[in-house]
């Protein structure tokens, strides 16, 4: 296990990841990517905690994935399974996990005040936090992808599910586009990923 964790995470953060998988019992499965998200956590029929994350991710954003996902473990473990699956009991639980691996040896040095920053009230999705976000995104082996906040105002664009848009505005943090099928106005974080159509 310890083997092909080192494949997917930083070097520096093996055992004790692998520690943390043996002790909560997790069976991890790496999955090919799924659109929709980067992970997820389950307690399977037999009882098995079961994690599975997806094999594109980057390194540090794999990390990242799998210690939100052992979050969930835990606090449903300590909390009880009442608790929101990312409310206060959660986000307690995934600072008080993440904070061991928030250290120069396990990522880059401009990457750790951007975690710090966000692991004071960490959020449902690390892709929510557009500057951690991008600053993750350039770790990808994907480097040909545009984000929507780069591409200049009245270019048209793909995203993943094949809906097409034109880019028109800023709004204080978001791009206002309109899907061309439509006519509706949608709300784009900078770092929507898209597809430039010449």
């Amino acid at each position: 296990m310890s083997e092909t964790l080192a494949k997917y995470i930083p070097e520096h953060a093996v055992k004790p990841v692998f520690d943390l998988i043996v002790s909560n019992q997790v069976h991890l499965k790496i999955v090919n990517e799924r659109q929709t998200r980067h992970g997820d956590y389950r307690r399977g029929p037999s009882g098995k905690h079961e994690i599975t994350v997806n094999a594109s991710l980057n390194k540090y954003r794999f990390l990242i994935t799998l210690i939100h996902e052992i979050a969930h473990l835990v606090a449903f473990e300590k909390f009880g399974r009442n608790i929101k699956p990312h409310g206060n009991e959660w986000k307690f639980t995934f600072q008080r996990l993440m904070v061991p691996f928030i250290r120069p040896e396990i990522f880059p040095s401009q990457i750790l005040p951007l975690l710090a920053r966000h692991f004071k009230n960490p959020s449902a999705s690390s892709d929510t936090d557009t500057t951690l976000s991008l600053a993750l995104k350039q770790y990808d082996t994907d480097s040909d992808k545009s984000y929507v906040f780069e591409i200049p105002f009245g270019s048209v664009f793909r995203i993943k599910n094949g809906k097409v848009f034109k880019k028109l505005a800023v709004r204080t943090k978001r791009f206002e586009c309109i899907e061309i099928s439509s006519g509706k106005t949608y709300l784009f974080n900078p770092n929507a990923e898209v597809e430039i159509i010449q």
